[in-house]
């Protein structure tokens, strides 16, 4: 069974303002068991609130987000800052360092592709000899294709040590059957973010500017009826998904939601947990 967490982006405000550890203990009473750090920074403080966490909640820390160069997000630069990666790594009993995003640029054509996973090999290769696994972890983008060839597929081939972090709910998004992806990608998806897909009625407001003669308004609303949803709160499959995850070699299952439209995002971390309670995880 794969280990249960959280996606701690979700909570980064909760963080900034009650302080890592507090939060470690809400999540702890949720039922959860593990955590990703993500766009939170991996200062003295929130390390030591971490490894305390480790050590008096028994919760793991499934990964630690990772850059390779100055990172939008607040990630450590690998290019930099190595060895105390690493370190943190070692401290917090880590196995797993994750790349949220390509940068832009490599989305661009296959050359960039390639000369971006170029570069992922060889961090790969230092992670993996210090006990570390570097995942990558996909959006819609990666579903993209340059000459039928997929921009993850693209990484595969050209950066064999890097392993996966799957988002299902982007390769919902991206137009490829999730089941489909976790047989194709056997035996390298070692994180995957369990994040719901959800498609809401059209409002009221769109209907009015259709019949205002204000199409392109109305095609923008049309367009954005898909959301980031609580699990068990949209349309994936995941009685059928989770237990396909974890026979393509997935280690953690990590709740996700990038938008919460407003709700406390505990709240729909609740929901999510209750959820995947009742199928039996």
């Amino acid at each position: 069974m794969a280990v249960l967490g959280v996606q701690m982006m979700m909570l980064k405000e909760q963080v900034a303002e009650a302080g890592m550890f507090a939060v470690l203990e809400r999540l702890r009473e949720l039922d959860l068991d593990a955590v990703e750090v993500s766009q939170i920074p991996m200062d003295e403080a929130n390390t030591a609130d971490l490894e305390r966490g480790v050590s008096e909640l028994g919760i793991e820390v499934a990964a630690l987000s990772i850059a390779m160069g100055p990172s939008p997000v607040g990630a450590d630069d690998v290019t930099t800052k190595f060895d105390k990666i690493v370190a943190d790594c070692q401290r917090l009993g880590t196995r797993f360092v994750r790349i949220g995003m390509m940068p832009t640029w490599a989305m661009t054509s296959r050359e960039n592709t390639e000369k971006w996973a170029a570069q992922c090999q060889p961090w790969a290769e230092r992670f993996a000899a210090e006990g570390i696994t570097m995942c990558y972890h996909n959006h819609h983008v990666d579903l993209a294709q340059f000459d039928g060839e997929r921009i993850f597929d693209i990484v595969r081939r050209v950066a064999p040590a890097l392993q996966f972090e799957v988002d299902l709910h982007w390769v919902q998004r991206g137009g490829m059957a999730p089941l489909d992806m976790l047989k194709a990608y056997t035996g390298v998806c070692r994180l995957i973010h369990v994040k719901d897909y959800r498609v809401v009625p059209l409002p009221l407001e769109a209907d009015e500017l259709l019949k205002q003669g204000d199409y392109p308004g109305f095609m923008a609303q049309f367009l954005s009826l898909a959301q980031f949803a609580e699990v068990g709160a949209g349309n994936m499959n995941w009685p059928e998904l989770l237990p396909a995850a974890i026979a393509a070699g997935a280690e953690y299952f990590l709740i996700e939601q990038d938008d919460t439209y407003g709700r406390d995002p505990f709240d729909c971390i609740r929901d999510s947990r209750e959820y995947l309670r009742s199928i039996g995880y």
